[in-house]
Protein backbone atom coordinates (compact mmCIF):
# COMPACT_ATOMS: atom_id res chain seq x y z
CA UNK A 1 0.00 0.00 0.00
CA UNK A 2 1.10 3.61 -0.36
CA UNK A 3 1.55 6.34 1.46
CA UNK A 4 -1.15 8.48 2.40
CA UNK A 5 -0.28 12.07 0.37
CA UNK A 6 1.19 15.65 2.26
CA UNK A 7 -1.70 17.06 0.74
CA UNK A 8 -4.40 16.11 2.92
CA UNK A 9 -1.90 17.16 6.01
CA UNK A 10 -0.68 20.38 4.62
CA UNK A 11 -4.62 21.02 3.55
CA UNK A 12 -5.32 19.86 7.61
CA UNK A 13 -2.72 22.65 8.55
CA UNK A 14 -3.97 25.67 6.00
CA UNK A 15 -7.31 25.16 7.21
CA UNK A 16 -6.57 25.16 11.03
CA UNK A 17 -4.44 28.30 10.21
CA UNK A 18 -7.43 30.02 7.92
CA UNK A 19 -10.09 28.89 10.83
CA UNK A 20 -7.37 30.75 13.65
CA UNK A 21 -7.40 33.97 11.42
CA UNK A 22 -10.74 33.92 11.36
CA UNK A 23 -11.24 33.73 14.81
CA UNK A 24 -8.31 36.23 15.31
CA UNK A 25 -10.22 38.79 12.92
CA UNK A 26 -13.91 38.28 14.43
CA UNK A 27 -12.14 38.96 18.00
CA UNK A 28 -10.91 42.41 16.66
CA UNK A 29 -14.08 43.26 15.19
CA UNK A 30 -16.00 42.76 18.56
CA UNK A 31 -13.01 44.88 19.94
CA UNK A 32 -13.54 47.81 17.88
CA UNK A 33 -17.19 47.80 18.36
CA UNK A 34 -16.68 47.91 22.16
CA UNK A 35 -14.28 50.52 21.64
CA UNK A 36 -17.29 52.89 19.07
CA UNK A 37 -19.93 52.02 22.12
CA UNK A 38 -17.44 53.84 24.52
CA UNK A 39 -16.26 56.55 22.27
CA UNK A 40 -19.79 57.25 21.12
CA UNK A 41 -21.27 56.73 24.92
CA UNK A 42 -18.40 59.60 25.69
CA UNK A 43 -19.62 62.00 23.03
CA UNK A 44 -23.34 61.86 24.25
CA UNK A 45 -22.03 63.44 26.91
CA UNK A 46 -20.07 66.20 25.87
CA UNK A 47 -17.05 64.77 25.88
CA UNK A 48 -14.10 64.71 23.05
CA UNK A 49 -12.13 61.77 23.59
CA UNK A 50 -9.28 63.07 21.26
CA UNK A 51 -9.28 66.04 23.81
CA UNK A 52 -8.74 64.31 27.02
CA UNK A 53 -5.70 65.50 28.66
CA UNK A 54 -5.00 68.38 27.01
CA UNK A 55 -5.86 72.16 28.51
CA UNK A 56 -5.69 75.45 26.31
CA UNK A 57 -2.07 77.27 26.19
CA UNK A 58 1.26 75.35 26.01
CA UNK A 59 1.22 71.60 26.53
CA UNK A 60 4.37 69.67 28.54
CA UNK A 61 6.98 68.12 26.02
CA UNK A 62 6.70 64.48 25.66
CA UNK A 63 9.51 62.38 26.87
CA UNK A 64 11.34 60.81 23.91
Amino acid sequence: MGKPSRATQEKRNRERAQKERQQNKEVQRLQRKEGCADRAASLEQGIDPDLIGIYPGPQPLSEE
